[in-house]
């Protein structure tokens, strides 16, 4: 077997603020030239006999398909050697970077219409395209023998963030209400680590893989790459500036670094900027604990790319009606516009007011409205296109596994995922390489029917039934590369 190589590579991907910067992620817009810490694409390119892939993280919301495709040509542009379709890129799901839809998608999706005061995310997707193409070709062109070794510690990161009410769930619900019945699902405080070393065995980067998107900040209006980013730097700081992280979310849809049972009263809100320090923190003390196994330094090397396919989750004619109801009752009592102007209005008297968010309600009428839109969208376009597909990755590397999806994809998939593999160490990756069309969130069949934000047709393309099908094939995947 021919050498392993491996390389590493990082730049800086915050946005010029000569214009203001649409943050993404949330129903409302917000305008920012504040830089709370920068945003970063952190790249690996791992190369052997049998083959190559390369992957890099992104300080963002998330992947689309046709952005990753516009990076794998601007690759491949680049350096004709590398197969783009062995490169995948994952976001770490910070709600304060702009957005990178290809196409425009109007102010209430964190675009920016034709402001030309405020970067589109146009502008910012020409701007970051070729520097996260050339951060790849850079680690590709670095690439030194080496080897890799796994290790696992555990930090209090993530919590279910659906709180149960007498048959319905919402998020980040009351829970001192007297009907509260406890959260929906489970946390996953298991934090993976694999790392890589040169030929003289020092720590050149590491893959941190944690069940919990990267967002404490996502309410404020600071660009930010969160407790990941700060987590990146803390592990500098420890093993030296030329050691880089890619943090990886397993599956999380269900999560967030709230703990909405104990109420904020034994550590910080997590929804400002002392939640993002501690976060790192605790990841940190995990990463020091941690006992890496001996390094490897000629593992067993194999992948495949599977295009999958799944079901859209489908409305049926009495979803249609009550939704179709549902419009028609909210946009008498007053229209779309206006309802949106005092959602916005409500969202900003809660932010003065201070204290934890979140600031706006997914119960609030423009809110709803959305949500029955999109049923009747459904209904109009689930008949045409019954499906959507994406690139299921899979690696082998020594012991270890990594796949991919493109979900926010709720906790218990990971864990049937996790449990049935056949690997020493399964790192799964949400929100990865993007798909056909936005997935957004895969939920669990308890939240199919207990609703609410998360749960609901509107909130994700694929439902339960999918759910299993792609945890399935998942397993199948990984353990073909082990047997």
């Amino acid at each position: 077997m021919g050498e392993f190589l491996i390389g590493w590579s990082e730049a800086d991907i915050t946005p010029p603020v000569d214009k203001f910067v649409a943050l993404a992620g949330q129903y409302y817009d917000r305008l920012t030239r504040d830089v709370h810490s920068r945003l970063k694409t952190v790249a690996a390119a791992f190369s052997s006999e049998s083959g190559h892939f390369l992957t890099a993280s992104i300080d963002n919301v998330g992947i689309n398909e046709p952005f990753q495709r516009l990076v794998r040509e601007a690759v491949a542009a680049l350096e004709p050697e590398i197969r783009t379709d062995q490169v995948f890129l994952n976001a770490i799901h910070t709600h304060n970077a702009p957005s990178i839809k290809t196409v425009e998608s109007g102010s209430r999706s964190g675009g920016s219409g034709d402001n030309p005061e405020v970067l589109s995310s146009r502008e910012y997707v020409e701007y970051a395209v070729p520097i996260i193409a050339g951060n790849l070709v850079n680690a590709w062109r670095r690439r030194r023998p080496g080897g890799i070794a796994r290790a696992f510690g555990s930090a209090r990161i993530g919590h279910c963030r659906r709180a149960v009410f007498s048959g319905s769930a919402e998020m980040y619900g009351d829970t001192t209400r007297n009907d509260f019945s406890g959260m929906e699902g489970g946390e996953d405080s298991g934090v993976e680590m694999l790392f890589t070393f040169d030929a003289s065995g020092r720590r050149t980067g590491m893959f941190l893989n944690v069940a919990c998107p990267s967002q404490v900040m996502e309410a404020t209006y600071r660009i930010s790459s969160d407790f990941a980013g700060a987590a990146r730097e803390l592990l500098k700081a420890e093993y030296g500036p030329d050691f880089h992280t890619i943090y990886q979310i397993s599956p999380a849809g269900c999560q967030s670094p709230r703990d909405l049972v104990r109420h904020y009263a034994t550590e910080p809100d997590f929804w400002h900027e002392d939640g993002v320090a501690e976060l790192a923190a605790r990841l940190l003390e995990a990463v020091r604990r941690a006992e890496p196994g001996p390094v490897d330094y000629a593992p067993v090397f194999r992948q495949t790319v599977r295009r999958v396919t799944l079901p859209r989750r489908r409305v049926s004619g009495a979803e249609v009606a009550a939704a179709r109801a549902e419009l028609d009752r909210l946009t008498a009592i007053r229209p779309e516009a206006a309802a949106f102007a005092d959602f916005c209005a409500r969202i900003h008297e809660r932010e003065a007011a201070g204290g934890p968010g979140p600031y706006d309600s997914k119960l609030h009428d423009f809110v709803l409205i959305r949500n029955a839109m999109a049923v009747l969208l459904r209904a109009e376009d689930q008949d045409p296109e019954p499906d959507i597909a994406f690139d299921l990755h899979v690696i082998r590397l020594g012991e270890a596994a990594m796949a991919t999806n493109p979900f926010e994809l709720y906790l218990s998939y990971g864990q049937i995922i996790k449990a049935r593999s056949r690997a020493a160490q399964t790192l799964l990756i949400q929100l990865a390489g993007g798909a056909s069309r936005h997935v957004g969130y895969l939920p669990s069949p308890e939240a199919e029917r207990l609703g609410g934000y998360g749960g609901l047709v509107n909130n994700g393309q694929v439902g339960s039934d999918g759910g299993f099908r792609l945890a399935e094939i998942t397993v199948e995947e990984i353990n073909r590369l082990f047997s």
